[in-house]
């Protein structure tokens, strides 16, 4: 088992986002791995997030990271949790894991989390919305799926009332940790109720 260490401040300097309400602290904390075991995992163990939203894309912007992957390595490690057979689900950091396989690098940095679904639907959205650029449509499946995901929390028969009460605030929560206000969240999850065809109208500016 390989470990490492790392300067969090450095890391979360270099991650160049636009972030708003929560999103510069979320950085920070999912960048702290002090207290956490960074093991380096073969890649073609690990497997894509089910129904993850956001695309990754063979663009300059993957080729800028596949060049400063081959210089400086992987500065922030991704985040899978275990599966069945000794494989792995990646929870966040698919354009690095897909820069690694394109400069054909065989293990990847990662740090094993134990999630449930919920957890670890909400800790993929929370990590792909601080990306420079998303498509409305891909804002859009991923605040449903956090939605629902919160929802699912709320709703556990093993819960208090007020942990309950979460079902209540879920667009609320989004909204807070996205910046966006909580009309503007309701209707991008609205836009999952259309076709593909006008989708991609949207996402091309139409």
């Amino acid at each position: 088992m390989q470990m490492s260490k790392f300067d969090v401040n450095a890391a979360v300097a270099s991650v160049k986002v636009k972030t708003a309400g929560s999103g510069k602290s979320y950085i920070k904390e999912m960048l702290d791995t002090s207290s956490r075991v960074v093991k380096k995992i073969p890649i073609d163990l690990i497997d894509n997030f089910d129904g993850h939203p956001f695309s990754v894309k063979d663009d300059e912007d993957m080729q800028l990271l596949v060049d400063s992957i081959k210089q400086n390595g992987i500065i922030t490690p991704i985040e899978v949790r275990k599966k069945d057979g000794g494989r792995y689900e990646l929870v966040s950091g698919h354009r690095r894991r897909r820069a690694c396989q394109i400069a054909e690098i065989s293990e990847i940095p990662a740090i094993i989390e134990e999630l449930t679904d919920e957890e670890a639907t909400i800790r993929m959205v929370d990590a792909n919305l601080q990306r420079e650029k998303i498509l409305p449509s891909e804002k859009a499946f991923a605040y449903k799926m956090k939605l629902e995901a919160i929802k699912r929390q709320g709703s556990r028969s093993d819960l208090t009332s007020s942990q309950v009460e979460t079902k209540l605030r879920a667009d609320e929560q989004i909204a807070t940790a996205s910046g966006e206000s909580r009309a503007q969240v309701q209707r991008y999850i609205r836009l999952t109720n259309l076709i593909p065809y006008f989708l991609d109208m949207l996402d091309n500016g139409k």
